[in-house]
């Protein structure tokens, strides 16, 4: 079979469902390549989308059968809500989605790097995410390490909240026995930080941590959560590590200022997270042009003096 594949959102990320499918293809013999319009004749095609706010390319392909799956097709914003559309999912069979993926797709992304998942799902429920929805409302163990890592110096990991894992120590531990450094992109729930929990994150080869700060009523256990990372994690140059800030949900400006002046001053580093950011107002966009430029955070530590 001749097998095109179309990467909808762009190649500054490595498209794990397509990375698998070529694999599965390219085991069974078949001849894959990214779909070209022009000169490509396929027997079919599979474009994916990740991100619902990325448009269609609107590309006619010369194929037998398209097939287009991922969450930008089956998750929608409307009301200001993530809605989940299951008659829209197309899940990865098994035989596929437990295959060694094909890092050659992303020859420079993928250098000496591995990407995946070893757990999905989240208890949270939260309105402004859709994995609870799509993978389930608990946090559950889906694979081991070997399955997406054969000794690359670096890994990426993009659990949703491994931390909500019951099987968390095991998997911490399996990315510390893998001696690669590890980048764990997704912001983790600080919620639930222990002293045991903080201590086995200083085992892992992080260049930089991540955790979430989503809903400013959570204060109270999130600076309990990052107070207890302070004490018993590791520090990592300067600073003790990245807080994603969700800005334009449910929160006023001046909420979100006290949590990014709160987590400077905690020694963190704050990055705000854009939600809707197609519709978000000028004043939203100009305090992540600020916080998010850690030279210009660190020289103007006022909003209020800001001028970009």
């Amino acid at each position: 079979m001749e097998i095109g594949l179309v990467d909808i959102d762009s190649h500054n990320f490595p498209n794990l469902a397509l990375m698998k499918i070529s694999a599965w293809h390219k085991a069974q013999g078949d001849a894959v390549e990214w779909a070209s319009p022009l000169f490509g004749h396929y027997d079919k095609v599979y474009v994916s989308k990740v991100f619902s706010f990325s448009p269609d390319d609107g590309v006619c392909y010369d194929a037998k059968e398209i097939v287009r799956g991922g969450s930008g097709y089956c998750i929608s914003l409307k009301n200001g809500r993530e809605v989940y559309d299951a008659s829209k999912d197309v899940p990865l069979p098994p035989e596929v989605e437990h295959i060694y993926p094909d890092y050659s797709l992303y020859p420079s992304l993928t250098e000496d790097t591995a990407y995946g998942f070893l757990s999905r799902g989240c208890p949270r429920g939260c309105a402004f995410c859709h994995v609870a929805t799509k993978e389930g409302k608990r946090s559950y163990r889906v694979v081991h390490l070997g399955e997406f890592w054969r000794g690359q110096k670096k890994i990426v990991l993009c659990d949703p909240n491994i931390l909500a894992c019951r099987e968390w120590r095991e998997m911490l531990e399996e990315l510390a026995d893998s001696k690669a450094d590890i980048d764990i992109n997704q912001g983790l729930d600080v919620r639930l930080m222990t002293k045991e929990k903080a201590e086995a994150l200083t085992r892992l080869k992080l260049a930089e941590v991540h955790f979430a700060w989503d809903k400013y009523e959570d204060k109270e256990r999130v600076l309990k959560g990052l107070a207890l990372y302070a004490e018993y994690g590791p520090k990592i140059h300067s600073h003790r590590g990245v807080v994603y800030t969700l800005v334009n949900f449910d929160t006023t400006i001046e909420q979100d200022l006290e949590r990014i002046y709160t987590l400077r001053d905690m020694g963190y580093y704050p990055y705000v997270m854009i939600y809707n950011k197609a519709q978000a107002s000028r004043e939203y966009k100009r305090l992540s042009r600020w916080v998010n430029n850690r030279f210009v955070f660190s020289q103007c530590e006022r909003f209020e003096d800001y001028k970009g």
